[in-house]
C-alpha cells in the first residue's frame, strides 16, 4: 500500500504547484504586468515569466494524471464514475483535461501566436481577455480542489 500513500503524496504535490502556478499567474503576474507597465512591454514581460511557469506545468499536469489514473486503477475505484456522489471525480478529470489540452494542443499549436497578434493590436483588450480566462480557469480548479478533499472524506455521502 505504499505505493498508493506515495501516489497520493505525488498527485497533492503536482496539483498544489500546478494550480498554486495559475493562481499566481491569475492574481498577481497579470494584474502586476497590467499595472506596471506600457501596452507595449506587457506581451513581452508577460510571455518570459509565464514561459518560465508553461514548462513546470506541464510536468504538474502530466505528474497530476498519471497518479491519479494510477490510484483509481490501484483502489479499483472505476466504478465511482459511475456513482453520482463522486462527481468530483469528474470535475477532477474534466480540470486536468482542460489544461492538458491548453497546454499540450491549444498553446502550442493556436494560442502563442494568437496572443502575439492580438497584442499587436489591442494590447489592452487582450490581456483583459487573458485575465478572465485565467479567472475562469482558476476559480474552477479551487472549486474542483475544494470538492475533492471534500468528496474524498465522505462529505457528499
Amino acid at each position: 500500500m505504499f505505493d498508493i500513500t506515495l501516489a497520493r503524496a505525488l498527485h497533492v504535490g503536482a496539483v498544489v504547484h500546478w494550480i498554486g502556478g495559475v493562481c499566481f499567474v491569475t492574481l498577481v503576474l497579470l494584474p502586476g504586468v497590467r499595472s506596471l507597465t506600457q501596452p507595449a512591454e506587457r506581451a513581452r514581460i508577460f510571455a518570459a515569466i509565464e514561459s518560465a511557469f508553461s514548462w513546470q506545468a506541464k510536468i504538474s499536469v502530466t505528474v497530476a494524471g498519471l497518479t491519479g489514473f494510477y490510484i483509481t486503477y490501484r483502489l479499483a475505484a472505476w466504478g465511482r464514475f459511475l456513482d453520482p456522489g463522486f462527481w468530483w471525480m469528474h470535475a477532477m478529470v474534466a480540470i486536468w483535461l482542460v489544461f492538458t489540452i491548453v497546454l499540450f494542443v491549444l498553446e502550442p499549436l493556436y494560442l502563442d501566436r494568437w496572443f502575439s497578434r492580438q497584442m499587436h493590436a489591442q494590447p489592452a483588450r487582450t490581456m483583459a481577455i487573458v485575465q478572465r480566462g485565467h479567472l475562469v480557469l482558476m476559480t474552477l480548479s479551487l472549486i474542483t480542489v475544494l470538492a475533492a478533499v471534500l468528496g474524498s472524506h465522505g462529505a457528499f455521502y
